[in-house]
C-alpha cells in the first residue's frame, strides 16, 4: 500500500471509530474499504482485488455490476422519481408483489414491502400477534431475526441479544443447531421426534396454549449456517396446528434459490408456512425486504400502517430485475451444482484437518465449524482462517453461537473456476490456522 493511500486508510478508520458505535464491528485487523466491483470480485481502495464469498452478507445474490439490474435502476432514476409516497400507486411494486405472491406457494398471498429483514420480521410478529390476539412466540435456540426491539427478543443467540427487554413472551425449542444439540447422536427420524416432543412440552409447560406463532430459519444464518434434518418443520407444524399456532419462515438468507434444491428454504420440509419474510438477495444490494402471507393474516390489522420507503420505485425496479435474472438464468440450479462441488472440496480439506469439526449447509450457503482438539469451539481459529483467506485474495464470513464458524455464501452466478480458486485459498488458510 502506498504511503499516501495507507495514510488515507488509517484516517478513515479513525474517523469511523470516532463517530460510529463501538458495537458495530469491522472485519479484519486492518479493515478494508470496497471501492469497486464486477462479477464476483471486489477491489479495495488500495487496489487489491478479492474473490467475494460472502456477498455483502448474502445480499449480492447475482454479483456486482450486472447490466440488467443496473439498467433497470438507471431507467427509474432517469424519470426523476427516486421516491414517491407509497400512498401512491407504484407499478414496479405491484409487479414485484404479484411475482413473489405466485412464487411463495401460499394460498391467496399478499405482500408488504419493508427496507430490511429486521423490519420484515417485526411486521410478521405484529401480524401474528394481532391475528392470534396473543403476545406469545416460539423461536429456535441459536436463531437470529434482526436488531430491532421484538426481533432481538426472539433472537436465540446471546452474542446478538442486546437487551433482555421484550414486547413479546418467548419460549425456546431445540432443533436448529444439530452439531452441538443434546440430540446430536440420534438418527434423523429420532432427532425429529425428540425435537417435536420438546416443542410439545414447551407449549404445554411454558405457555398458556394460545401462542401467536413459531418463527424459524430453515438454515440459521448468523448462527453458523446450521440446519435440522429435512422434515422437522413439517413435523413441528402438525403440533402447531393442534394449538392453532401460525408458522412463519424467516427466508431472509435462504430465499431466492440459494439452497439449490428449492426456491425457499422451508420447501425442503414439505410444508407451506402461513407467512414468509424475505430481504437481502432480492435487492442484489438495494435495501428491500418484506412479508408474504395468507391474505386473511396480512389483512388482520385494524389500523392504518405503511412503510415510507418500503417498496419504493428504485428498490422495486432493481429487485424485479434481480428476481427476473435469478429465474431466467436458473441460478438455483447453479447454486445446487457448484454448492455440491464446494462441499466435496471442503470435505476433502476436512479429512486432512481435524480443526474442522463439521461442514454443513445447502447449495451456496455453507458453514465450516472449527474446533479445538477436544471438540470445543475454536473462535481463534476462525479469526485466523478469516484473515488467512483475505491474505490469499478471498473474502469469507464468520459467525456461529461461539464465533467459530466460517460462512461461505458467494453470489449465485459463481463459476467452476472460482470454486477451485476459493478451495485453494481456503485450504491454505485452514492449514495455516491449524499449524
Amino acid at each position: 500500500m502506498a504511503a499516501q493511500e495507507q495514510g488515507k486508510h488509517r484516517e478513515l478508520l479513525a474517523r469511523h471509530r470516532a463517530v460510529m458505535p463501538n458495537w458495530m464491528a469491522l472485519y479484519y485487523d486492518e479493515p478494508i474499504e470496497i471501492a469497486s466491483a464486477s462479477g464476483r470480485r471486489v477491489t479495495d481502495r488500495e487496489g487489491r482485488t478479492y474473490l467475494d464469498f460472502f456477498a455483502g452478507i448474502l445480499t449480492n445474490a447475482v454479483g456486482y455490476d450486472v447490466p440488467e439490474i443496473s439498467d433497470a435502476v438507471r431507467a427509474q432514476l432517469a424519470t426523476g422519481v427516486f421516491h414517491t409516497s407509497t400512498l401512491y400507486l407504484i407499478e414496479k411494486q405491484v409487479e414485484l408483489a404479484e411475482k413473489i405472491a405466485e412464487l411463495s406457494g401460499i394460498p391467496d398471498a399478499k405482500v408488504f414491502f419493508t427496507n430490511s429483514g429486521t423490519e420484515a420480521n417485526e411486521t410478521a410478529l405484529m401480524l401474528a400477534t394481532q391475528y392470534r390476539r396473543s403476545d406469545q412466540v416460539i423461536a429456535l435456540r441459536n436463531s437470529y431475526h434482526g436488531r430491532a426491539f421484538a426481533t432481538v427478543a426472539i433472537t436465540g443467540n446471546r452474542g446478538w441479544s442486546a437487551s433482555s427487554l421484550s414486547p413479546v413472551k418467548v419460549s425456546w425449542v431445540h432443533g436448529g443447531y444439530r452439531y452441538r444439540s443434546p440430540f446430536r447422536h440420534l438418527s434423523d427420524a429420532d432427532y425429529v421426534k425428540a425435537c417435536v416432543d420438546d416443542l410439545r412440552e414447551v407449549i404445554e409447560v411454558t405457555t398458556s396454549g394460545d401462542v401467536a406463532c413459531m418463527i424459524v430459519e430453515p438454515i440459521q444464518g448468523v448462527g453458523g449456517f446450521t440446519l435440522p434434518p429435512d422434515g422437522l418443520f413439517a413435523a413441528f407444524q402438525e403440533v402447531l396446528d393442534e394449538y392453532g399456532v401460525l408458522l412463519v419462515s424467516d427466508e431472509v438468507q435462504t430465499g431466492w434459490g440459494r439452497t439449490g434444491e428449492h426456491f425457499w428454504g422451508i420447501q425442503a420440509h414439505g410444508v407451506v408456512p402461513d407467512a414468509m419474510t424475505f430481504a437481502k438477495g432480492l435487492g442484489n444490494g438495494l435495501a428491500i425486504g418484506g412479508v408474504v402471507a395468507r391474505g386473511d393474516l396480512m389483512d388482520c390489522l385494524g389500523a392504518n400502517s405503511l412503510s415510507t420507503f418500503g417498496g419504493n420505485p428504485v428498490s422495486t425496479a432493481g429487485a424485479l430485475a434481480t428476481l427476473d435474472y435469478v429465474l431466467e438464468h436458473d441460478l438455483q440450479a447453479n447454486a445446487a451444482k457448484l454448492g455440491a462441488r464446494l462441499f466435496e472440496g471442503l470435505r476433502a480439506i476436512a479429512a486432512e484437518n481435524p480443526v474442522i469439526g463439521d461442514v454443513r449447509g445447502k447449495g451456496l450457503m455453507i458453514g465450516v465449524e472449527l474446533v479445538d482438539a477436544d471438540g470445543a469451539p475454536a473462535p481463534k481459529a476462525a479469526v485466523a482462517v478469516l484473515e488467512g483467506a483475505r491474505e490469499r485474495g478471498l473474502l469469507i464470513g464468520k459467525g456461529g453461537l461461539y464465533g467459530n464458524v466460517i460462512r461461505l455464501a458467494p453470489p449465485m452466478t459463481l463459476t467452476d473456476d472460482e470454486v477451485e480458486e476459493a478451495l485453494v485459498a481456503l485450504r491454505g488458510a485452514i492449514e495455516g490456522a491449524s499449524a
